[in-house]
């Protein structure tokens, strides 16, 4: 782990510290009454297990398989119901944003703004996230290299950011895969940047099931514990309350009531890695 690199905060958390961050939430906004009842319930699993967390929910899904898959919602209602979520709980939010306009919308309601994998080298979408002065999460894309995130950095500094992280997701292995080499959390570690792994992104199988992504969910919690092991700074890792009938990546979620769970053994390993 470099000495070069710092707590990035957010809110009253903070990625780097003695606690691991967990960002935490479904796939997508199914709809408002959805994630205004799921929310409370992450809330109170996480409370439980002892760590900190950031809700998370895309409002829409804009690279979905199929022209038919849902998509969700419009940006600026989506980023509404997030900003009132988190103040309701006193919780941070996330997002994924797509396109300049849509980080000036979500940089007025949204705490962390995610860029997608399939956009994390798009100059002028990494400035406009940057310009909002939002925290940026970077997810890096499964074709790049780890130490690639560096030029993506260069970008964030040279716009004025300060406050940025790059999320591990996996890498493109031949067709409709990916493996997730834990190599890259170190890596980028050593080049000063903080890391967050994303244990349900990185069991997907794109485009493995013709129309829609299939995925491994089973298999997630395995890869997160590896990568907390491995000494990521925190997991992004996607739940729903019935994954089968998901409207968006359900093969890949984690059940709601094997979160807890799964929570619990991943603070331990954390607090194992780190001596504390």
């Amino acid at each position: 782990m470099s000495d070069m690199q710092k707590t990035v905060q957010i809110g009253n958390h903070s990625l780097g510290g003695d606690r691991p961050l967990f960002i935490l939430g479904p796939c997508v906004i199914e709809s408002e009454e959805f994630v205004r009842g799921l929310a409370p319930q992450i809330s109170t699993i996480a409370a439980e297990a002892g760590v900190d967390f950031v809700f998370k929910a895309s409002y829409d899904k804009a690279n979905r398989s199929s022209v038919s898959s849902f998509r969700g919602m419009d940006c600026e209602e989506g980023c509404k119901i997030l900003r009132s979520i988190g103040d309701e709980l006193s919780v941070p939010v996330t997002t994924d944003i797509h396109t300049e306009e849509e980080a000036k919308i979500a940089g007025d309601y949204i705490d962390i703004l995610q860029i997608p994998a399939f956009l994390c080298r798009q100059t002028d979408l990494i400035e406009a996230c940057a310009r909002t002065g939002r925290v940026v999460n970077v997810k890096k894309g499964q074709f790049l290299a780890p130490w690639d995130v560096s030029n993506i950095a260069d970008k964030l500094d040279a716009f004025g950011c300060e406050n940025y992280f790059f999320t591990e997701r996996g890498t493109s292995f031949g067709y409709n895969n990916l493996v997730a080499d834990m190599r890259s959390i170190p890596w980028i570690q050593e080049s000063g940047y903080r890391v967050v792994f994303d244990a349900t992104h990185s069991v997907q199988r794109p485009g493995g099931q013709g129309s829609t992504s299939g995925g491994d969910g089973r298999l997630a919690p395995v890869l997160a514990r590896s990568a907390v092991a491995a000494g990521c700074d925190g997991v992004f890792m996607e739940t729903h309350p019935d994954p089968e009938n998901a409207l968006s990546d359900g093969p890949n979620q984690v059940p709601l009531d094997r979160l807890k769970e799964v929570l619990s053994q991943l603070k331990d390993i954390y607090r194992l890695v780190r001596g504390l």
